[in-house]
């Protein structure tokens, strides 16, 4: 019997009269059949209100690496809120982090806290335009970099602005309010075109601050970056006196101690951490050389924030990288072999039930892609492949037949491994999965005729 959410609907509808559009994300309202109001978690396991037990390959939008719950964090947090909850004001346990985190990743000579990975971008491009003096930060279509006004330019450009010239990508912003001259400021290039790239380069040589990117594209089909790609960044960047600036957002961690730098081989000027690195709280951290650094050491470039450094955060931080530390070499093989088993064992079930999903990505994280009819196979190279060959419709409406078997994914069609998923956990959501997907085969058609004929109303 697949689940039914009746409690949730009824505190959706309440939250609607106290909460504009009923929740504290836009994102979130693209649940179906309705956004799931939770109770509890434990390791890799979810109970929303309605008592539906799942599998959860969300984990907190990437955020919880060591599963819900995690037995220790939460004795650490306690530990700390005994102390103080906030002080505004030093203590020995942010030094701790930043030691870890110098320890752990070789680029992260110099260490200063936010609340959220959003804020550290922008404290990222602010420090970049004052150490190159120049106005532009080039960026790829696709990645995504928090929702601020400059975080989220071109991250997701519908295909009816892209017009004819592919060689210059428009710089877009998806959302109403943003100051016009934002925009203006960014650069957009093509994932994965290393030519390109050096072409867009040239274009603006001189006027470029930085090179922003995630290393692999988790927000978009988890796209892996192509031999050469990191190399032609880092050799730019060096060229032109311009910043490397690496989105650790979500790989933070997740890829390692060292993180997807160390598991790609690379080494940026300026890191952002958000995530992982928090386990859960809001917390995150830019990270750099000291040379990088120097203008927000020197104090021209302003840096701060009421709850930057906030104790309960970093006592949660210090738990979360100790982890790390502790696994050794053994992360992120383990995660690995469990997502690669997940992906093999979704796309067999799509073979079964001739439904063209396609899952791409390390296994670490990796995406599910829902190919269009008469769309070509392979994984997506880009933002604009993806875009083209993807049929969200049809994904949304597989996502909720496994919501609805208690198998929990991102809306977009990212999964997530962690520390605390088992290899029977991968079995039951299999074995979950095949009914989910039976269902979404046998009900696609007349989903997709009567969403085409809202569509048309």
């Amino acid at each position: 019997m697949s689940y039914t959410f009746t409690k949730s609907s009824e505190l959706f509808q309440r939250a609607q009269k106290s909460i504009a559009g009923g929740v504290n994300s836009g994102i979130r309202k693209m649940e179906l059949p309705v956004p799931v109001y939770f109770e509890r978690g434990s390791g890799p396991s979810l109970w929303d209100v309605d008592g539906n037990h799942y599998l959860d390959f969300q984990l907190g939008q990437g955020a919880l690496l060591y599963g819900h719950a995690p037995e220790g964090m939460a004795e650490a947090i306690a530990a700390q809120a005994k102390l103080g909850c906030h002080w505004a004001a030093q203590s020995k346990l942010e030094i701790e982090v930043a030691e870890r985190l110098q320890a752990m990743v070789p680029s992260a000579e110099l260490v200063r806290f936010n609340n959220c990975a959003t804020e550290v971008v922008m404290a990222a491009f602010r420090l970049a335009r004052a150490h190159t003096g120049r106005p532009y930060i080039l960026r790829f279509e696709g990645h995504y970099h928090g929702w601020s006004d400059e975080g989220t330019v071109s991250a997701s450009t519908p295909q009816r602005l892209w017009g004819a010239d592919s060689e210059n990508p428009p710089s877009y912003h998806q959302s109403q309010g943003v100051i016009p001259a934002v925009p203006e400021q960014f650069i957009v290039a093509r994932w994965n075109d290393p030519e390109h790239l050096r072409r867009r380069v040239d274009q603006f040589r001189g006027k470029i601050a930085a090179i922003i990117f995630e290393p692999i594209g988790c927000n978009t089909s988890c796209i892996e970056p192509i031999p050469g790609l990191l190399e032609t960044i880092r050799e730019l960047c060096d060229r032109d006196g311009m910043l490397m600036i690496a989105d650790e957002t979500i790989t933070g961690f997740r890829f390692g101690a060292s993180c997807a730098q160390g598991y790609l081989g690379f080494k940026p000027d300026i890191t952002v951490f958000g995530k992982a690195i928090g386990g859960g709280t809001p917390f995150a951290a830019l990270v750099g050389t000291r040379a990088a650094m120097t203008k927000i050491t020197s104090g021209e470039v302003m840096h701060a924030g009421t709850l930057n450094g906030n104790p309960l955060c970093l006592a949660a931080s210090k738990w979360c990288l100790d982890k790390i530390i502790s696994l050794g070499n053994t992360h992120p093989a383990s995660i690995q072999k469990l997502g690669c088993k997940l992906m093999n064992g979704l796309a067999n079930l799509g073979r079964e039930n001739d439904i063209p999903l396609l899952p791409q990505g390390p296994g670490i994280a990796f995406q599910t892609m829902m190919l269009k009819p008469g769309a070509a196979d392979g994984p997506a190279r880009d933002y604009r492949d993806h875009v083209l060959r993807h049929d969200q419709p049809r994904w949304a409406h597989l996502r909720r037949c496994l919501l609805e078997e208690g198998v929990r994914a991102i809306e977009r069609g990212l999964w997530s491994i962690s520390l605390t998923h088992s290899e029977a956990d991968i079995d039951e959501a299999l074995r979950r999965a095949a009914t989910a997907f039976k269902r979404h085969a046998g009900m696609w058609n007349a989903a997709r005729s009567a969403i085409n004929a809202k569509a048309t109303a």
